[in-house]
C-alpha cells in the first residue's frame, strides 16, 4: 500500500517546499530579495530538513496502520531522529526526541515542556499535510486524526490546532481536485471553522479578512511569517500564500518564501496542502533535480502523479 494519490502527492510537496524554502537562508536578505524578485531559483542541491523527516515518519506510519497510533508514532519519529539527527531539528525537539528515544513515556515528556505548557512551535503542523490528504473524505477524523500526530510532541493547544489548520486545509485542497478552487477568504474560513478557539484560529480570520490585493509583506508583517518558529505566527501565513495560489504549486512557494521567517516551514506547509490539490506533475524539472528525492523508507512511491 503507497497511500492515497493525494497524499503521495502532499508529501512530494512538502519535501519540495520544504528543500526550496530552506534554500533561501542565504547570507544576505538583501542578495536574497533581488533573488526572489528575479524568481532565480538558488542553486542544488537542496536538502531536506526535519520538516520533511517527520512527514516522512507519519506518512510511513498511516501506511502501515492506516491511523495514527500515538504510543507508535512517538517512537518512530524518536528512532528516525536517532538515526539521522543532522536534519535541523529545533532544540527543543532535540530534548524531547532524545528523551522519548530513551524510553520515557512521550506524554510526560511532551506535556513537562516549557514549564508544563508543553510546546507551541511549528513542528506538529509542518508534517501533517499528507495525513490531512489521507483521511480528505472525512473532515471529522481529518481534525481526530492531526490532534492525535501532533500530541507525540506538541503538548500546547496552539500547536495543536495549528496541526489541525493545516490538515484541514490539505483535506479541503484534496477534496477539491478538478474543480474551481473557492476564494481565499472563503478557503482561510472554512479551514477556521474546524480549529478550536485561540490564537491560529483568530490569525486564520485575520488573514481571510485581507484585502485581495494585499502583498506578501503586509500579510507576513500582520500574521508572522515563523519568525517566532511557533504555530501561532507560521500557520496562518502560510495557509494564506496556499489559498492565494491554489492551482500553480511553484507559485504558491514562490510567494510563500517571500514573507522570509522560517521559510523551510512555511514553505512545506503551503507546499503540501497545494499539492494536495494540483499533484506535482507540473513541477520543472530543474526543481525536481535539485531537490532531494523523498526517501524510500517513507513507503512512498512515485508512481503516476495525480
Amino acid at each position: 500500500m503507497a497511500g492515497p494519490p493525494h497524499a503521495r502527492a502532499a508529501l512530494e510537496g512538502l519535501v519540495l517546499g520544504d528543500a526550496f524554502g530552506d534554500s533561501w537562508f542565504t547570507r544576505s536578505d538583501e542578495d536574497a530579495e533581488g533573488l526572489w524578485a528575479a524568481r532565480r531559483l538558488r542553486p542544488g542541491p537542496w536538502p531536506w530538513t526535519d520538516d520533511s523527516a517527520m512527514a516522512c515518519v507519519l506518512f510511513a506510519h498511516l501506511t502501515a496502520h492506516g491511523e495514527v497510533r500515538p504510543d507508535l508514532l512517538a517512537g518512530e519519529f524518536a528512532a528516525e531522529y536517532a538515526r539521522d539527527p543532522g536534519r535541523q531539528y529545533g532544540p527543543s525537539m532535540h530534548r524531547v526526541l532524545r528523551r522519548i528515544g530513551a524510553g520515557e513515556d512521550w506524554r510526560a515528556v511532551t506535556t513537562g515542556q516549557f514549564g508544563g505548557q508543553g510546546s507551541h512551535g511549528n513542528g506538529a503542523a509542518m508534517r501533517v499535510a499528507p495525513l490531512g490528504a489521507w483521511f480528505r473524505d472525512d473532515l471529522a477524523a481529518v481534525v481526530a486524526q492531526a490532534r492525535l500526530s501532533a500530541l507525540t510532541t506538541h503538548a500546547h493547544p496552539e500547536a495543536v490546532a495549528g496541526a489541525v489548520a493545516v490538515a484541514v486545509a490539505a483535506a479541503l485542497a484534496a477534496r477539491g481536485a478538478g474543480r474551481e478552487a473557492p476564494g481565499r477568504s472563503a478557503f482561510l474560513r472554512e479551514v477556521a471553522a474546524r480549529v478550536p478557539d485561540g490564537d491560529v484560529r483568530s490569525r486564520l480570520l485575520v488573514a481571510a479578512g485581507f484585502p485581495e490585493r494585499t502583498s506578501v509583506r503586509h500579510a507576513a508583517s500582520v500574521l508572522g511569517s515563523g519568525t517566532l518558529i511557533s504555530a501561532v505566527d507560521t500557520v496562518p501565513f502560510a495557509l494564506w500564500c496556499a489559498a492565494g495560489q491554489p492551482d500553480d504549486l511553484c507559485e504558491a512557494l514562490w510567494w510563500t518564501v517571500g514573507g522570509w521567517g522560517d521559510r523551510d516551514t512555511t514553505c512545506a506547509i503551503a507546499g503540501g496542502v497545494v499539492a494536495a490539490r494540483t499533484g506535482t506533475s507540473g513541477v520543472p524539472d530543474d526543481w525536481r533535480r535539485a531537490c532531494e528525492p523523498v526517501p524510500a523508507w517513507s513507503r512512498w512511491t512515485a508512481g503516476p502523479r495525480p
